[in-house]
């Protein structure tokens, strides 16, 4: 599980590390700027809800890629990413993928050409736009290759 998945139980607050911070907000949120990530299921990053903290009500399906397509390689210019703080490497990266639910699920889509990274280690996220034209932003799920058991 990724490390920014980390136990919500009740009582804890933003302070107590779980927040995310994105500096810009989300493309089309700009000024929504603190979210609360909660995994579907505890034990894994597949599938999360980002609750808004600044706007009651708003939240985002966010998924892991790596979970979705194989051979996902993102790659951002390293001074993009620099507004996130240091990282000891690029593990202490998380990526994911923004998701419209749809009736079945194998309709849903994810933009994989617009990911959000997370420095796990300061919490700082950014939404980044990959030059790689290969990756559109409305894949259906149900055409996604998978590594794991399916998601949806």
């Amino acid at each position: 599980m990724s490390d920014i998945i980390k136990e919500n139980t009740e009582g804890q607050t933003c302070e107590d590390g779980l927040m995310i911070y994105f500096e810009d907000g989300l493309f089309g949120f700009e000024d929504q700027k603190r979210f609360l990530p909660v995994a579907a299921d505890e034990s894994s990053d597949a599938v999360i809800t980002l609750h808004c903290l600044d706007e009651e009500g708003l939240a985002f399906i966010i998924m892991n890629p790596f979970l979705l397509v194989e051979d996902y390689n993102p790659v951002v210019p390293q001074t993009e990413l620099e507004c996130l703080g240091e990282v000891q490497d690029e593990s202490d990266y998380s990526w994911y993928v923004l998701c419209v639910a749809q009736k079945p699920a194998s309709q849903s889509t994810v933009n994989l050409r617009c990911p959000i990274v997370i420095n796990t280690i300061t919490r700082k996220a950014k939404q980044v736009i990959l030059e790689d034209q290969s990756y559109g932003f409305r894949h259906p799920l149900g055409e996604l290759t998978r590594k794991e058991k399916k998601v949806c």
